[in-house]
């Protein structure tokens, strides 16, 4: 994998400096809520191969490795995946990169691509990129699922629209599993 975006890449070293669990995964009720309605929102017991996106310091790459017989998990601060290793460490089925997408894809297909609170981080042309890459990369039958925090923020996009844009950007075939007024979550199919 390339090297990482710089102003990202520091954005993010610099918040997991000041904090090391700067979203409170570890001790939030939300965060914990979320993250079993995510796994439920999974179709299947098993997957063969899946893909994490932003898997910070490994909460919910926690849940996803017993699901999973091979686990690529990535995210752009170093400092989070060295949480994650030493969290996962009894786990060999999973593999941790330093990278950012859509520039910094793997190889290779999948039949699960989680994509959880990452979306609204990327401008919209690199939502609709990675939708492609997502599709292109999805195993037939395969599932990807987004979740996006449905609040107010000052990136480019919210989780709303970066939903949107992500699930028409491909032919995707999309159903919404989870709605509230703090976060939603979709699960996407190819057509």
């Amino acid at each position: 994998m390339d090297s990482t975006t710089p102003d990202r890449r520091s954005t993010f070293d610099a918040l997991y400096a000041d904090d090391p669990d700067p979203w409170d995964y570890e001790t939030s009720s939300y965060e914990r809520q979320k993250r079993q309605q995510t796994i439920a929102a999974l179709t299947r017991t098993r997957y063969e191969r899946a893909f994490e996106v932003g898997c910070s310091i490994g909460a919910l790459t926690e849940e996803l490795a017993p699901l999973c017989e091979s686990l690529i998990a990535i995210d752009v601060a170093e400092a989070a995946l060295e949480r994650a290793s030493r969290r996962l460490a009894a786990h060999s089925n999973v593999v941790f990169y330093v990278g950012e997408i859509p520039s910094q894809w793997p190889e290779g297909s999948f039949d699960l691509i989680v994509l959880s609170e990452v979306l609204y981080f990327l401008t919209a042309g690199e939502i609709e990129t990675t939708s492609c890459l997502c599709y292109r990369s999805l195993r037939k039958g395969g599932e990807c699922l987004l979740v996006n925090w449905t609040g107010h923020n000052d990136l480019p996009v919210d989780g709303i629209e970066a939903s949107n844009l992500f699930a028409d950007a491909s032919p995707w075939n999309r159903s919404l599993k989870w709605d509230e007024n703090r976060y939603r979550i979709d699960l996407l199919r190819s057509s």
